[in-house]
């Protein structure tokens, strides 16, 4: 496979995450199938043995009871096939000793035909320059989080020089499970404990029973501790 077609549309916020048959290390899995009732994160690496994804995988590695205690299930993808993968799971441990006890546990999907990377539209298109030995697109570096029906609740896309910074999607992470429990969004710089913003559908009479000790800053901005 040399090429793909250019994508006509994007997944975007509120998709269903496509579904697949994979190859990873942990063994074949259907990725709905493996999901279950939990939450996924599904982030992508153009490549094994690079710097900045050894890092990355390293880090979500030491997360796994942060990932664990919020019902997230963690899997990687990279554009090498399974031998590549177990190699680099041994750069990884290694490295991460350095830092703090590393174990990757997680799967890593391989997928370097880039055919689930194709359908998450993940290939990166516009660098002509971004291309391996065979000319296929590099996969960009995404985050998917997923949630138990199966839908696309955040994306981001980080540049190769860029790593990822996982207490950031982590504390997206609760502030989308926290709306999804309560009638609250979250503002900015918001961590885990402070006060929240009342959404905006529970009219003041209701909030007034929901959120006894809420304060209105302005008409359309009322906080309360959560």
């Amino acid at each position: 496979m040399a090429s793909f077609p250019k994508h006509e549309y994007s997944l975007r916020l509120g998709s269903t995450a496509p579904n697949f048959d994979a190859e990873t290390t942990i063994g074949k899995i259907n990725f709905h199938e493996w999901l279950g009732d939990s939450w996924g994160i599904l982030f992508s690496h153009p490549g094994d043995f690079t710097p900045v994804c050894t890092t990355e995988l390293g880090e979500v590695a030491r997360r796994a009871p942060d990932f664990a205690k919020r019902n997230i299930k963690v899997i990687g993808i990279s554009a090498n096939n399974l031998d590549d993968h177990k190699k680099w799971i041994e750069d990884i441990n290694s490295y991460g000793g350095k830092v703090g006890p590393t174990d990757v546990q997680f799967p890593i999907i391989a997928d370097a035909d880039r055919r689930i990377s194709y359908i998450y539209d993940m290939l990166d298109y516009q660098d002509a320059t971004n291309k391996d030995l065979k000319g296929l697109p590099f996969t960009i570096r995404t985050v998917f989080v997923i949630d138990p029906k199966k839908v696309i609740r955040l994306t981001l896309s980080y540049p190769a020089v860029a790593g990822r910074n996982f207490d950031e999607i982590l504390r997206a992470v609760d502030a989308i499970q926290l709306g999804d429990k309560h009638r609250i969004a979250t503002p900015v710089n918001w961590k885990q404990g402070e006060d929240v913003i009342i959404h905006a559908s529970v009219n003041n009479e209701e909030a007034k029973t929901l959120f006894p000790d809420h304060t209105v800053h302005l008409p359309y901005l009322r906080t309360t501790p959560l």
